[in-house]
């Protein structure tokens, strides 16, 4: 009996044990409640008045940040510069024949006689410039010679743009040089380089054997590399050395260049930073190029070789305007549905139906490149030449002015001759803002490149302009020069 007693009272306590502990535990449990709560009204009252504003700072910085360097696919144009000689390397028309004949060790009279005739109908004009290496008696066509005449081309413009646009040569990531024949070791590239004390992880190129072409193909490489460098600045320097090239011999087709390739030289700065949207004169658009290299006829038009005689020197067949005509036909039929109205792509295609389908006996349809461009800068190859694209674009004068006059003015600098074109441009005030501009080369292979700008603002008068200090004497009046009858004209 008292054992069974003893059992009740022991489970009795059991049982007041276990309530006494769920009484603790719950009297714990809102004792910690109250405590949480207390420490969350805290931490909300310190969440919004420090917490909460610093994250949303850190958002909005990290959102500008984002903002400011994120890849920009678009690519402007700060400024660019052309190359002016100084005036002892300038001669007249009648100079250049005497130069050129001194260089001619066993020409004949027909050689001298054609030079002199292509050279007075070739559009040059009185003051266009020879590298030093060709003035002196006798010429100095060396290996020296060649670098003299490329640094001082090079530099004269890279110098003048690095004071135009207050660049740090230390900024620059990306440098693409194009010279068509003057292929050296260290490369044109290195000497920019070591001149400047450019970046050691700077991308460099050297571009040559394009021809004049390879002066807007260096604008489509920069453009390319300048999509993958984010926040860069790209130099691109066209240029043509042309002291060890003068050919020596009596074949009238290797003559041709002689007569009215002159010294010359463009630097340009590019950028893909959105800051120097407001800075910049342009922003590129497009960049087209294409070629008809797989035809013999192309392939052999501009070419670098030996006479039979051995004297080294570009050859120029007869076929050269038939070729550069389809070259561009094929430039322009991939660039027009790019630029073009639609009306004028409307009426374009329908020609073409009509005289598919033999509907009617009609002329090809030209479209009208004047109601997409504000401005058209061939590049200044040659008076023929200018007068076969106005004709073949139905272009007036005004159109071929700026291109003719950098003929007259400097003759072809090759790559550079279309800088020089847009300089007059701007020298004359021409460029506005919202305007178009087409620049268009062509070269060896045979190749066809076409570049479009949009100006970001009214370009005005400037002293760094090889125009400035003359534009006033222009355009000068070409229309008695008579073409010098030696391509054919007939387009494939």
């Amino acid at each position: 009996m008292a054992n069974r007693l003893w059992k009740e009272k022991y489970k009795l306590g059991k049982r007041k044990q276990k309530v006494l502990l769920q009484a603790r535990f719950l009297v714990s449990s809102m004792l910690l409640l109250l405590i949480m709560s207390d420490l969350i009204g805290s931490f909300s009252l310190f969440y919004l008045s420090f917490i909460a504003p610093t994250l949303c700072l850190a958002v909005a910085l990290l959102a500008l940040h984002r903002f400011i360097t994120r890849p920009s696919h678009k690519v402007f144009l700060l400024d660019f510069t052309c190359y002016k000689p100084p005036v002892a390397q300038a001669v007249t028309k009648e100079e250049a024949v005497d130069i050129l004949h001194r260089c001619y060790k066993n020409a004949n009279e027909e050689t001298v006689g054609f030079v002199r005739k292509n050279i007075h109908k070739s559009g040059l004009g009185d003051s266009t410039y020879f590298p030093e290496s060709l003035l002196k008696d006798p010429s100095d066509q060396s290996m020296e010679g060649a670098r003299r005449e490329s640094e001082l081309a090079i530099f004269g413009a890279v110098d003048k743009l690095l004071v135009k646009t207050k660049v740090n040569c230390k900024d620059i990531g990306i440098l693409v040089v194009n010279c068509c024949l003057f292929n050296v070791t260290p490369s044109l590239s290195s000497m920019i380089v070591n001149k400047y004390k450019l970046r050691d992880s700077i991308t460099s190129y050297s571009l040559s054997g394009m021809g004049c072409s390879t002066g807007l193909v260096a604008i489509g490489l920069a453009k390319q590399l300048l999509q993958v460098h984010q926040n860069s600045y790209a130099l691109v320097v066209s240029t043509e050395i042309i002291t060890p090239y003068v050919y020596m011999g009596n074949e009238s087709s290797m003559c041709l260049v002689n007569c009215v390739f002159r010294v010359g030289g463009a630097a340009i700065l590019l950028s893909n930073r959105p800051s120097d949207s407001q800075s910049s004169k342009y922003q590129l658009i497009h960049t087209v190029h294409s070629h008809t290299t797989s035809s013999d006829c192309s392939y052999n038009c501009v070419m670098h070789k030996e006479d039979e005689e051995g004297q080294g020197g570009i050859a120029i067949t007869k076929d050269l305007l038939t070729v550069a005509a389809n070259a561009i036909k094929f430039n322009i039929t991939s660039l027009a549905p790019l630029v073009l109205p639609v009306s004028e792509q409307v009426y374009y295609l329908l020609n073409c139906f009509i005289r598919r389908l033999h509907m009617a006996n009609i002329k090809p349809y030209v479209p009208d490149f004047k109601r997409a461009f504000d401005h058209f800068l061939p590049q200044a190859g040659g008076k023929m030449v200018l007068d076969e694209l106005k004709k073949n674009l139905g272009l007036g004068e005004d159109d071929m002015e700026a291109s003719r006059m950098t003929l007259y003015r400097f003759g072809n600098t090759a790559g550079s001759s279309v800088w020089y074109a847009l300089a007059y441009k701007e020298a004359k005030e021409k460029v506005k803002k919202g305007d178009r501009v087409w620049q268009m080369a062509f070269g060896s292979g045979f190749m066809c490149s076409s570049v479009i700008w949009h100006a970001m603002r009214t370009i005005n008068h400037e002293e760094m302009n090889p125009w400035s200090d003359e534009i006033d004497g222009f355009p000068v009046d070409l229309k008695n020069i008579e073409s010098f009858i030696y391509f054919n004209s007939k387009v494939a």
